[in-house]
């Protein structure tokens, strides 16, 4: 069995690592930040959380991630998503890292991705800093201890923050380089301290290799009726849109808040943990979350706290609105224990429309279903990013284009597919604002949002009567239990209606521009849903 310190580093010699110091293998949570501690990582907060700053990061790279050309991915990637990076660039970034890693000591972890184990994918992780080593064992699955003696690596993931790439000498932008070479099974993560970049090099990973074997890799949470796997849902959504928050309900039985699979068996989850975004955080509305922030070895990143107490401040974004903690699934009481559900019965898309245009929500056709997929929409708000001083709109395609190394139809065709076999009925959910868009409106209230899930996820809905929205073609309830009938006719909420039907135009104009893209790669009845002929 490979566990605790070794000397020398015999064995990473598979990809050549030879000369480092002492190599910790898979340290378990205490080690981990015991060792943390001693080399200053970090801070030990209340109930043993473990306190971080990633330094200049606080956020993914997305434009300094690239894919290693090569044959055999060269017509499979989509290039114009992701920055490609020559072979003999990245042999020499390689070697430079393996150079500059010389004789530091460094920790590894013996993981995987997967909670489906027919489909999952060996990961060993090789970090500079104990405490992504910490983060990457809650946030990905482990082998139990018996199986590491028989362990074998299919992709590695080596990270090492203190390194800084010549963008002259390793075909890359910046610095910071996030690589993956498929043909290799490396990936390398250089001068960045974010953690998050190693969760989604992994995310990445799959979305590359579960569509040839017909499994859809999504960006989503999931959950499943207590008692009942069967009845799971899907809950895409860009940061923001309350993925990770909506998934969390106390009377289903929480699969995951962010990355699974939808194979021929049903749902899984890639991970072992969560990653929640923290600012904000209430414990009277996520209270399963919230606690969290107490517990042993939770990885809290970049929160401010009082240096005497330890007390963390939920509502100081000065380092950095992104805010998060790291915490294995077990942490959430209604957690499932096989982290797997049925084929989803509902698959709900969340957006967080600041334009005030688009209702709490909406039932999709199939083509709807593709086209709102494919478009991937929320909005960004004044105050999130610098020199934004009104909605700006975002499409990230399939929820989640940075993640997304092939073209985006591949994911949208398996999606309908899978829709159509088994079913599932889709609904577009906005979070956003209602009355009036950002800074006239008000946010959707919480209250209503789970109201209207409920109905949609207890069946409710399948009896209701909808009406056509005027805008974009879908069907809106009119009246909901618990819900104002007033909030499910967005147009209705305005003060002023014509300013509503003018923000709605810009809004669908918008969409529509966008959608542009892929007009040769989609067929008819998207195309018409794109054209507005509904």
């Amino acid at each position: 069995m490979i566990f605790g310190r070794v000397n020398p580093s015999s064995r990473l010699e598979d990809h050549k690592i030879t000369g480092l110091g002492n190599i910790y293998y898979n340290y378990l949570e205490p080690d981990l930040i015991g060792a943390a501690l001693e080399r200053r990582e970090g801070k030990l907060g209340i109930g043993g959380a473990f306190l971080v700053s990633t330094g200049k990061f606080t956020g993914r790279s997305p434009k300094d991630k690239h894919i290693v050309i090569t044959s055999g991915v060269k017509d499979t990637v989509w290039w114009e998503n992701n920055a490609q990076m020559s072979q003999d660039a990245f042999d020499t970034l390689y070697a430079d890292v393996i150079a500059h890693m010389g004789d530091k000591d460094y920790f590894v972890q013996d993981l995987y991705a997967g909670s489906d184990r027919e489909l999952s994918v060996n990961i060993r992780l090789v970090t500079e800093l104990a405490w992504h080593s910490l983060f990457m064992r809650h946030l990905l699955l482990h082998p139990a201890r018996c199986e590491l003696d028989h362990y074998i690596p299919e992709y590695t993931v080596i990270n090492c923050p203190s390194f800084r790439a010549d963008p002259e000498r390793h075909d890359c932008r910046s610095s910071t380089v996030i690589t993956m070479n498929i043909e290799k099974k490396l990936i390398l993560i250089c001068g960045t301290e974010y953690a998050g970049e190693n969760k989604k090099s992994v995310f990445t990973l799959m979305n590359y290799l579960l569509p040839e074997k017909g499994v859809m890799a999504m960006h989503c949470s999931a959950n499943h009726a207590a008692g009942n796997p069967v009845d799971t849902a899907v809950f895409f959504g860009l940061s923001g849109t309350g993925k990770t928050t909506l998934s969390a309900d106390p009377h289903r039985v929480l699969i995951g808040d962010d990355e699974h699979g939808w194979s021929d068996r049903g749902a899984f989850n890639f991970e072992g943990g969560c990653y929640a975004k923290t600012i904000n955080l209430n414990a009277d509305v996520e209270p399963e979350i919230f606690s969290t922030t107490s517990k042993f070895a939770t990885v809290i990143e970049n929160m401010v706290f009082d240096n005497e107490t330890k007390q963390l401040d939920f509502y100081d974004d000065s380092l950095t609105a992104n805010t998060r903690c790291a915490y294995p699934m077990k942490y959430i009481s209604n957690a499932s224990e096989t982290s797997l559900g049925g084929h989803p019965k509902n698959v709900i898309m969340l957006t967080c429309d600041a334009f005030g245009v688009l209702p709490p929500i909406a039932r999709l056709s199939p083509a709807q279903a593709m086209y709102h997929f494919l478009s991937g929409f929320t909005s960004k708000v004044a105050g999130t990013e610098r020199g934004v001083k009104e909605p700006e709109p975002t499409f990230s395609t399939c929820f989640g284009a940075p993640f997304m190394p092939r073209r985006p139809e591949v994911y949208g065709n398996l999606l309908r597919d899978k829709i159509s076999r088994h079913g599932a009925t889709c609904w577009l959910v906005s979070t956003g604002w209602t009355g009036g868009a950002y800074g006239q409106g008000r946010r959707m209230p919480i209250k209503a949002t789970r109201a209207l899930l409920t109905a949609a996820l207890d069946g409710e809905l399948s009896e209701a009567e909808f009406r056509k929205d005027a805008n974009f073609g879908f069907q809106i309830p009119i009246t909901v239990t618990g819900v104002d009938d007033k909030l499910l006719d967005p147009r209705s909420t305005w003060d002023n209606q014509k300013a509503y039907d003018t923000q709605a135009q810009k809004l669908v104009n918008m969409f529509t521009e966008n959608f542009a893209q892929y007009m040769s790669y989609i067929d008819e009845d998207v195309k018409a849903v794109s054209l507005r002929a509904v």
